[in-house]
């Protein structure tokens, strides 16, 4: 892996070690670098887990991807900056409320460190912006408040909602998985008519002060919690989108 390539697309040029304050400068710097995308998907393009092509595609050809690619690839950079990383399976919450999600549905990441754990997530489009400590409780992050609670052998994930209320995002257990325990689900959420990434094209990025995203036609700008929605025309106000927003050209256009 080219460090330093990887480095400049994340436009991150502070320290490289092994520390938390380089975590948590590294998970903001990607979430606000490379975006949450199904493009491929929509556009006949395989993803298959592997390391090498999850560099070429986000870092040479300046893409994003989906929780396998992003959090697969941020692990792979981490490792070689000296940090102790470990997969996770995450199971998402269909409803906000119970964590039925099948197994391998959401790869998560905890990163060990100096003798303390920590959850990262650059997977996961809208969620915490800073890694969270690993251990029940609750932070604020990006304006959002999250809280972490055990469940026997598994974790969970909740957000807090900005009207009251709290939705489950992901429940996951702390067992060390492989890369390749996630290709099954991986291929599922590619072809199974029931994958939520073949309901639309999707696109989405956070901002210093709030968020973009590109659903299907829809343009939503989120601004200090000012939400502006846009219609757009067609395949080219699309693609001028893509790139004006993201910075994302593809090799051709969505299905």
């Amino acid at each position: 892996m080219d460090i330093g390539q990887y480095l400049r697309r994340l436009g991150y040029a502070g320290p490289r070690e092994p520390t938390l304050e380089t975590l948590r400068a590294l998970h903001l710097r990607h979430l606000e670098a490379v975006p949450f995308e199904n493009l491929d998907i929509h556009g006949g393009r395989p993803i298959v887990l592997d390391e090498a092509a999850f560099f070429d595609k986000v870092v040479r050809n300046h893409r994003g991807g989906f929780c396998y690619e992003l959090n697969g690839l941020f692990a792979a950079l981490l490792r070689a900056l000296g940090f102790q990383v470990t997969y996770l399976s995450g199971r998402v919450s269909p409803d906000g409320v119970h964590p039925s999600g099948p197994e391998f549905d959401h790869l998560v990441l905890e990163v060990s460190l100096d003798g303390s754990s920590w959850l990262a997530d650059v997977g996961f489009g809208e969620g915490f912006a800073e890694p969270l400590p690993l251990v029940p409780g609750q932070w604020d992050s990006a304006g959002l408040r999250f809280h972490l609670e055990r469940l026997g052998e598994d974790w969970s994930l909740w957000q807090e909602a900005p009207g009251g209320g709290r939705k489950l995002l992901y429940v996951f257990s702390r067992m060390p998985r492989r890369l390749e325990e996630f290709s099954e689900m991986c291929r599922y959420h590619q072809t199974s008519p029931d994958s939520f990434f073949l309901k639309s094209t999707l696109c989405s990025l956070k901002t210093p002060t709030g968020r973009v995203t590109l659903s299907g036609h829809r343009l939503l700008l989120t601004e200090q919690g000012q939400r502006v929605e846009r219609t757009l025309g067609g395949q080219e106000d699309i693609e001028r989108a893509l790139l004006e927003h993201f910075g994302v050209r593809l090799p051709r256009p969505p299905a």
